[in-house]
């Protein structure tokens, strides 16, 4: 039995491998869906010895199944955010401990202590919707700090550029957490010059603004905030943890979780570093779900393990991951 302080007291790679090969054949034992998909794959559990033997469960199951690896009772359902009429992903938990765990070890690991910081949320389209596993935890992120001036906002932007404006004039250390044109709508109102604030970006548009390259985008909040960089959370429905870049759009994941790049052709190769393909994320926190996906993000990995998003798949380049997908 695999226990959540065998995940996340992963110290080594040989440690990483042990217990996610023990994860595989315990959700190919108990997750329906996985199993079928394997079976599909004409994958046998016995011979599979490396971490590129494993099949990755293409992340759009999640929409059209139950990807569940017990039959404990479901604690918590956390859903993507779709257009209206879209079908959404479910991702339901079992243990929502093993969550909140994750999050807030993987935020100690590169953060430190959550008390040193004020976080503040800037989550419009998250907030005003059920079930956002962003909100979940960044609500107890703000909990943690135990500051009064930790909170979310929603439209009340001039209350929360005066905020910023005090706190940093204190030196108090600001987490601003905030999804990418809810950051932008911000400093067309206000210019900042901030010494002690992380600016921290969700990814994505949400229909309210065109799309833009990372380097325009970060460009453009450095010099609205007057910050030197951009960091970011890499993190969705699916997944119960969170990769961060501290600049320049480079990943880092924490020691239970770990990114491969598939080839776009040949959705079961695997390519060199450096070159961009699909990400396939292990996330062994997902234990009692699915820990091996393939995600429709295109990445890279560098030669030291971190790793860059370059941008999604269009529907019409998904290649041989599509098995069961209805």
């Amino acid at each position: 039995m695999i226990t959540a302080n065998d995940i996340f007291t992963i110290s080594s790679q040989k440690q990483f491998e042990k217990i996610a090969l023990k994860v595989f054949r315990f959700q190919y034992e108990n997750n329906l869906v996985y199993q079928e998909f394997c079976d599909l794959l004409k994958t046998n559990p016995q011979k599979v010895k490396s971490l590129h033997q494993i099949p990755f469960l293409p992340i759009q199951f999640f929409k059209s199944h139950t990807v569940v690896s017990n039959n404990n009772p479901i604690q918590a359902t956390f859903t993507s955010s779709g257009t209206t009429g879209a079908i959404t992903s479910k991702h339901l938990v079992t243990d929502v401990t093993i969550y909140e765990e994750s999050y807030r070890k993987g935020f100690s690991q590169f953060y430190g202590n959550i008390e040193d910081y004020v976080v503040l949320a800037l989550l419009p389209s998250y907030l005003e919707r059920e079930g956002s596993s962003l909100i979940y935890m960044v609500q107890d992120l703000i909990q943690l700090t135990n500051n009064s001036d930790s909170g979310f906002y929603l439209n009340n932007h001039e209350e929360l550029i005066q905020k910023l404006i005090d706190l940093d004039q204190v030196g108090q250390n600001v987490i601003l957490i905030g999804v990418t044109y809810a950051l932008l709508d911000l400093i067309e109102k206000r210019t900042f010059q901030l010494q002690h604030t992380i600016i921290m970006e969700t990814g994505g548009m949400k229909g309210k603004r065109k799309e833009m390259i990372r380097e325009e985008l970060h460009e453009q909040l450095c010099e609205g905030f007057g910050v030197t960089a951009i960091h970011s959370e890499y993190g969705m429905t699916e997944l119960l943890s969170q990769a961060y870049s501290l600049g320049d759009g480079v990943f880092e994941c924490p020691s239970w979780m770990q990114i491969h790049i598939r080839d776009t052709e040949d959705a079961l190769a695997y390519i060199k570093d450096g070159k961009t393909g699909g990400i396939n994320v292990i996330d062994l926190a997902n234990i009692n779900s699915c820990s091996f996906i393939a995600t429709q993000d295109l990445g890279k990995k560098n030669p030291n393990t971190t790793f860059e998003v370059l941008g999604r798949f269009d529907n019409s380049d998904i290649r041989g991951c599509n098995l069961m997908v209805v």
